[in-house]
């Protein structure tokens, strides 16, 4: 690898699609990225924070034999970044132990010199320093990503898989929407303060919310207001005090689209509203407004998708 830079983002690509998190390693990279696995020039193409690209392409995702495989392709790089994806938490492990560097998992900041970890289920948040080469996780959905920009064409290496006893993967499942981390999901229902009324259970709300996500293949998130009220988990927090999104869909629920929340939303390519305020930011930001009662146009959807969640 010619021109070694500082930090490199390792993403493991498969079929040619990216893991959650690998434009965020990237621009936390400052743009350099090494992508190994299937598929890795489709994959190299999906960017959008990556400024140079190095691509090794292989037949299969073996963890053991990929780790042996990068460890001197990065022996020269003081800090490699890995999106805590299921692969990139696998790898990482793996490489570290290879290349004789200590793992920092869990990161929510990277730099050269330091970064910051997530530590007793979010609640702390611990600096260490980064004055020997290391290998470190990111956690997607906590940093965002820059304005886009065009992938460059990928610099691509020719490596070998060893023989090497090794983890043999019998199945992939895709994730099941109401579990799979906001930050990877794809189509996202949000519920706001205006999807609960007065004297409501608001988790009950909720439940009904992720019924219909589920019936429509999409994941249910939340503002602030609902997470502080104990109706959804923080992980369900859409914002930039909780997750920052980046789905192809999202539909907001009684969503009023306050500064934090609208910060998390990445670059959703299609934004629908469900708002009785036709003027407020949520709206106004939405490719599609619907000027309605949430609660009401929520139980419709439930009642009509034949028994999705209890209408």
């Amino acid at each position: 690898m010619n021109g070694r830079p500082e930090m490199l983002a390792v993403v493991i690509a498969r079929g040619g699609g990216l893991p959650g998190g690998a434009d965020e390693a990237a621009a936390e990279c400052g743009g350099a990225v090494l992508v190994v696995g299937t598929g890795t020039r489709e994959a190299a193409r999906a960017f959008t924070a990556a400024r140079r690209i190095w691509a090794a392409e292989v037949p299969v995702i073996a963890p053991g034999a990929l780790a042996a495989v990068l460890a001197p392709l990065i022996a020269e790089v003081p800090v490699v970044v890995l999106p805590a994806s299921p692969d990139g938490r696998d790898i990482a492990a793996r490489l570290a132990f290879q290349s004789e560097r200590p793992l920092f998992a869990g990161a929510t900041r990277c730099t050269p010199e330091h970064a910051d970890l997530s530590r007793l289920d979010d609640s702390l948040e611990v600096r260490v320093a980064l004055d020997e080469p290391a290998v470190v996780t990111l956690i997607p959905g906590v940093r965002g990503t820059p304005q886009p920009v065009p992938a460059p064409e990928p610099v691509e290496l020719t490596v070998i898989l060893p023989a090497v006893l090794d983890a043999e993967v019998v199945e992939v499942l895709e994730p099941e929407p109401e579990t799979v981390e906001l930050a990877e999901a794809k189509r996202i229902l949000g519920g706001g303060a205006g999807l609960v009324r007065p004297g409501e259970d608001g988790s009950a709300v909720m439940r009904t919310l992720t019924g219909v996500a589920a019936a429509l293949g999409a994941s249910a998130g939340a503002t602030r207001v609902i997470t502080d009220a104990g109706w959804a988990g923080h992980d369900r927090q859409i914002g930039t005090t909780g997750v920052v999104v980046d789905p192809d869909l999202y539909v907001a629920f009684g969503v009023s689209g306050a500064t934090q929340h609208v910060g998390g939303l990445g670059r959703p390519a299609h934004v629908i509203s469900v708002n009785t305020d036709p003027s407020c930011p949520m709206t106004a930001l939405a490719d599609l407004g619907i000027v309605a009662d949430a609660p009401e146009v929520l139980r419709e959807l439930a009642r009509r998708l034949n028994g999705a969640a209890d209408a």
